[in-house]
């Protein structure tokens, strides 16, 4: 099992360097969707790791840097060439605490006693903000005939970007993958299946970028009221 874990490990960092080479080609959809891709693959290592008997250190390890690159560089480079375009200092600083914050967010998690993060994370995870920022440019998205974005752009996005860099370092809970199952009980897989159907729909009228960032944002803010809830209920 730690061999496929570490497998699907591998698939979400070439997703991250996809998207690093789609930005810099001026590809920013697929830019986008390679983001949203490791974020699948990620999600997909953890459950097939928890099924392992034996712990892997190596696994976990492996696990983090290439969130690094999928979760955090790439979706500071790719905000940076299809948001910004030129060099502007605070947008620069901006993306660079956001870096700063998902390293640091990534070694908090790899040093707290798996005991704590039985059903929720402290902070925000980084596969949840670099979605966040790659279905937000899905929103905006050109191509390679970039037209003239509307000039709050790149105010909103320097604002999100510095939020989601306090959220990920800070001691805000957020439901985990476990959490969310606790959550939906038995109806875990009618609720994937809701999702799936409903991203066909939005992918159909051309509103996939919308669909996936709503929902990045429904977890973001109503995650850590879900956590307070399930603790005081137990």
């Amino acid at each position: 099992m730690s061999l496929l874990a570490n497998f699907i490990t591998v698939l979400s960092l070439i997703c991250g360097f996809a998207s690093i080479v789609f930005s810099v080609e001026g590809h920013f959809t697929f830019a986008s969707w390679a983001i949203i891709l490791s974020v699948v693959f990620d999600g997909l290592d953890g459950q097939v790791a928890r099924k392992n008997p034996l712990p892997s250190e190596f696994g976990k390890e492996l696990d983090s840097l290439v969130d690094v690159v999928s979760f955090g560089i790439a979706p500071a480079i790719l905000g940076y060439i299809f948001i910004y375009r030129a060099f502007y200092f605070w947008a620069t600083l901006a993306l660079f605490i956001y870096l700063s914050c998902s390293v640091m967010r990534l070694a908090k998690y790899n040093i707290t006693p798996k005991e704590k993060l039985v059903s929720y994370f402290y902070g925000l995870p980084t596969t949840v903000s670099g979605g966040v920022l790659a279905s937000f440019m899905l929103i905006f998205r050109k191509g390679k005939g970039l037209s003239p974005l509307p000039q709050s752009v790149p105010v909103v996005f320097s604002f999100m970007v510095l939020l989601l860099a306090f959220l990920m370092v800070s001691h805000v809970r957020y439901l985990n993958l476990d959490g969310l199952k606790e959550l939906f009980a038995k109806k875990t897989k009618l609720t994937v299946l809701s999702l799936i159907i409903l991203l066909i729909f939005a992918a159909f009228l051309r509103k996939a970028g919308v669909c996936i960032f709503m929902l990045f944002l429904i977890y973001l803010l109503f995650s850590p009221f879900v956590v307070k809830r399930l603790n005081s209920v137990s």
